[in-house]
Order: structure tokens, then C-alpha cells, then sequence
């Protein structure tokens, strides 16, 4: 599995299928549009493809948190269900892993949604620990 990072439009572009299975609110302009904006504050995109289609993408940031230092925090992580279970999310957070080792980070953090029971327990697998709720007041 070769895992690229996305730095132009096309190649975000390319990313937006499976990026839409984990969030159906986007359309595909205004996915590319924020995504190509993101890229100024630091947010990364990796992706794999199978058969020149991508089909597990991961999004990620470098943070520095009072509470828990250095860390790298995972916007998205998704895979095409054609390909679940092969290993191509788990290719991607071990990539992410990697990163933060490779840079003395203290940790990798994300927020999941409740109900993503599959995902969490890749996530627990992997060594993750539940260790907060995530509050949010929407202004809009």
C-alpha cells in the first residue's frame, strides 16, 4: 500500500468520494474549497488507492494542547466499505502513529461519534483510550 498526500486540487478531489461517506453534509465544491483552505492552517491529506480509485483517506493536524502537549490530531479518517477490512485504515493510522513518534509528539487524538462502533474499536486496538466527552454549542 503506497500512501500519497494530497497537495493539489485534484488530488483532493480525488479524495472526496470516500471523504463523503464519513461527511454527507459536504458537497464535493465546498469539501475541495475548505479542504484547499485547511492547507494554510496545517491540515494534512493522505489517501491510499486500490485500482486507481482512492479508497481510505485520512485528514490531520499538528497541534500543542495545555492538557496533553505535542500531539497530532485526526480530522478524518475513512475507507471505502468496497475495500473495509482489508487494512487500509489501519495502514493510515499507523502512518499518523509514525508521524507523531518520528516527531516526539505525546500523543494522537480524534473524536469519534457514538454510534461508529467499528471504528472504535480499531481505535482501542490500536492502544487509543477513551478519555473525554467533546462538547459542542453550534452558533449557527
Amino acid at each position: 500500500m503506497t500512501i500519497k498526500i494530497a497537495r493539489t486540487e485534484a488530488e483532493v478531489r480525488k479524495c472526496w468520494y470516500v471523504i463523503s461517506l464519513l461527511r454527507p453534509h459536504l458537497t464535493e465544491e465546498v469539501f475541495v474549497e475548505t479542504v484547499l483552505q485547511m492547507f494554510s492552517e496545517g491540515y494534512q491529506l493522505a489517501y491510499i488507492e486500490k485500482d486507481d480509485e482512492v479508497v481510505s483517506a485520512i485528514g490531520f493536524r499538528y497541534l500543542q494542547m495545555l492538557y496533553n502537549g505535542k500531539q497530532i490530531y485526526i480530522d478524518d479518517l475513512t475507507t471505502s466499505d468496497k475495500v473495509r477490512g482489508e487494512g487500509y485504515g489501519t495502514a493510515l493510522l499507523d502512518y499518523v502513529i509514525d508521524l507523531a513518534k518520528a516527531n516526539n509528539y505525546d500523543c494522537v487524538t480524534l473524536d469519534s461519534g457514538p454510534t461508529r462502533h467499528t471504528a472504535h474499536r480499531l481505535y482501542l486496538n490500536k492502544g487509543f483510550q477513551i478519555s473525554s466527552h467533546h462538547f459542542v454549542k453550534k452558533l449557527s
